[in-house]
C-alpha cells in the first residue's frame, strides 16, 4: 500500500482490540508486525534466553531477589548488555534496542514495551493508544478466552496495572495519556476497522504513507 517508510506504534487497554487493530495495519500496509515477536527478536540479538523477556513482559520490578533469581536464570547466556546491571534493566534495554534496530531495517508496527518511547523523534513514527469502556473489553476478553466476567474484569485491573507501571517506570510519560501519544482512540466509539481506518488517515495526513 506504501512505498514510503512507516512506522506505527499501538499502546492499548487490555481488551480493547489493540493487537488485533495492530495486526490489520500491518496486513493493510503490508509491513511486519511485532507483538511477542519483539521478545524473540531482542532474546536473539541479545543472547538472553526468551523464557526471561516472556516472564517479564511488561512487567517492572526493581526487586533485588527478583534479579538474584534471573540472572541466576540466565547463566550462561550473554552477559553483554548492562555488566552488573539488574536484569530487569538488562531487558529493558534489550527491547529498546530491538526496537530501535526493526524500526532501522524498514516499515513496520509494533505493539506495547515502550515502543514510542524508544523511537521518540523518529520522522516516520506514528505512536497510538487504543482505549475503550470497561464494558466492551470485558465482552471481548470472555469472547476471545472463554472465561467468565468476573475473570475478565480481574485480568483488566492487573494486566492494565503491569502495563502502566512500566510504561511509567521506564519512560518519561504517562501511560494512556492523551500527551504521551500523537493519536488516542477508543475501540468501542469506532469500532476495530475504524480504527484501523483512521489511523491509516492520520498516517497519510503525516506524510508517512
Amino acid at each position: 500500500m506504501t512505498s514510503k517508510k512507516s512506522i506505527i506504534t499501538i499502546g492499548r487497554q487490555t481488551g480493547s482490540g489493540g493487537r488485533v487493530i495492530g495486526r490489520k495495519l500491518a496486513e493493510a500496509l503490508n509491513v511486519p508486525f511485532y507483538d511477542k515477536e519483539l521478545l524473540e527478536r531482542a532474546a536473539k540479538d541479545s543472547g538472553l534466553c526468551k523464557e526471561i523477556f516472556e516472564a517479564h513482559d511488561e512487567k517492572p520490578t526493581n526487586s533485588f531477589l527478583y534479579s538474584l533469581v534471573m540472572d541466576g536464570f540466565s547463566y550462561g547466556y550473554s552477559s553483554a548488555i548492562g555488566g552488573d546491571m539488574p536484569m530487569d534493566h538488562k531487558l529493558f534495554i534489550a527491547q529498546f534496542n530491538a526496537i530501535k534496530k526493526i524500526a532501522d531495517e524498514g516499515s513496520c508496527v509494533i505493539v506495547g514495551r515502550c515502543a514510542d518511547y524508544a523511537l521518540a523523534g523518529n520522522p516516520y513514527l506514528l505512536s497510538v493508544f487504543i482505549h475503550g469502556t470497561t464494558e466492551d473489553r470485558v465482552a471481548r476478553l470472555c469472547k476471545q478466552h472463554g472465561i467468565t466476567e468476573h475473570t475478565a474484569r480481574e485480568m483488566i485491573l492487573k494486566t492494565d496495572k503491569k502495563r502502566s507501571s512500566y510504561y511509567n517506570y521506564y519512560t518519561d510519560k504517562k501511560w494512556g495519556s492523551a500527551f504521551s501519544y500523537d493519536l488516542c482512540m477508543s475501540s468501542s466509539a469506532f469500532g476495530i476497522d475504524g480504527c484501523v481506518n483512521a489511523i491509516l488517515h492520520a498516517a497519510e495526513a503525516k506524510g508517512i504513507v
